[in-house]
Formats: structure tokens, sequence, C-alpha cells
């Protein structure tokens, strides 16, 4: 049985699975959750009732949480590409980048999403859309920083931390576009973009751009 990941194209947290598994060529079938696919939502239903993709099913084994989704497929499926160093203290530095654009990156541009679509109380629209910015003018300005010298998030390799990073800053960046301020991080996110599994996910998320509830920006 081959690897099936459920998911959404237009989902975040599914391209950061799809990533690797672009990455190192890994055969895996894509099961789309939505209308028209019925069956792949019932079984995903089925499998994980926290209702949260992606969901990696491997066999009798199901993965769940992107970010040991990311890990299985290292240590079941390693490849080329190294989605983790070898060194265990270079490898929690690899780990705690993937925290950071996933915590201080995506969850601040979640925040803007949901207030829009009116899921946070009483938050207003305006309101989770400066709270948004806020949070994510800190984590722009602590990536400027971290980022200078570096040709990815955790130096030379490709790793983990980037999977993490493509679209956390994808769509932070329509959010709360990045100024002149933030050079390094600008060049980064156009790394990101230009490398082929990344493109990859861009483009088959664009037919569903118009899911975008701020207003998808007429640019990458």
């Amino acid at each position: 049985m081959p690897l099936a990941l459920y998911g959404h194209p237009f989902s975040s947290y599914t391209w950061k699975a799809l990533i690797p598994l672009y990455e190192n060529a890994i055969p895996f079938e894509f099961r789309t959750i939505g209308p028209d696919a019925p069956q792949h939502a019932e079984e995903w239903m089925r499998r994980w009732p926290m209702l949260k993709f992606p969901m990696l099913v491997d066999g009798e084994r199901q993965v769940t949480e992107t970010s040991i989704i990311v890990e299985y497929l290292h240590l079941a499926y390693p490849g080329p590409v190294r989605l983790l160093p070898d060194d265990p203290m270079a490898a929690l530095d690899v780990r705690f980048l993937d925290r950071f654009f996933d915590l201080h990156v995506m969850d601040a541009m979640q925040v803007a999403v949901e207030t829009a679509l009116g899921r946070l109380g009483d938050m207003t629209r305006e309101q989770g859309l400066a709270l948004a910015r806020q949070r994510l003018d800190r984590a722009y300005g602590w990536l400027e920083s971290h980022l200078t010298g570096r040709t990815w998030a955790a130096g030379d390799s490709f790793s983990m931390a980037d999977c993490a990073a493509a679209p956390s800053l994808f769509y932070a960046d329509w959010v709360h576009p990045m100024s002149d301020a933030y050079p390094n991080l600008r060049a980064y996110r156009a790394r990101l973009l230009a490398r082929p599994s990344i493109a990859r996910a861009v483009d088959e998320a664009r037919p569903y751009r118009g899911l975008f509830p701020l207003g998808a920006p007429d640019r990458d």
C-alpha cells in the first residue's frame, strides 16, 4: 500500500508535509479533503477525530502533526535531501527553527485569517490584522538578524526548518508584506519560492486562492 497524505492543496500545513515528499521524490497518493472527495474526509475523520490535517498513512501506521510527519519521512524514507542533521545539537537547532516558524510566524498569520473568518470571538477583522502585524514584525526582525550569512534557515543545507518556513513566510507576506527593512528575509523567501519542491506546492494551490479571506495578492 503506498503512502497516502490527507490534506488540501491550499493548506499551509499540508504544504509543510508535501515539501519533503517532493524533495526526495517519495511516491505517495494525495487524498484531497473537500466536497469532491467525501470518502477521503470520512476516512480522515474516522482516523483522526481532532479534525486537523494533514495526516500521513503508511500501511497500518498513521502519523499526524506536521513536524512529526517530516521527521517520520526523514527516518522511514531517507533520501538525498537530509531533513535533519546527524549531529544531535545541530538537529536541535533545526527543530527550534521548525517550532519558531510554526509558533511565531504561522500562528501570527493565522490570527488575521481567523478573525477575517469570524472565528476569534469578539475580535474584529481590523483588530486581528493589527495584532498579526505586530507579532509578525517581531518575528521578521529576529529572522532578519538570524539569516545574516545563511542560505537556508539552519545554515548551508535545506532542512526541516525550511519545510516549515516556506508556507509560513508565503502566507505571512500576504498578511503583512515584508518591507525593505528586511532584505535578508525577503531574499530568503524568494529562495524558498524558487526551490522546485516549493514552487510545485505553490502552483498546485493556485486554483484555490479565492479561499484566502483577506484577498490573495496578485503576485507569487
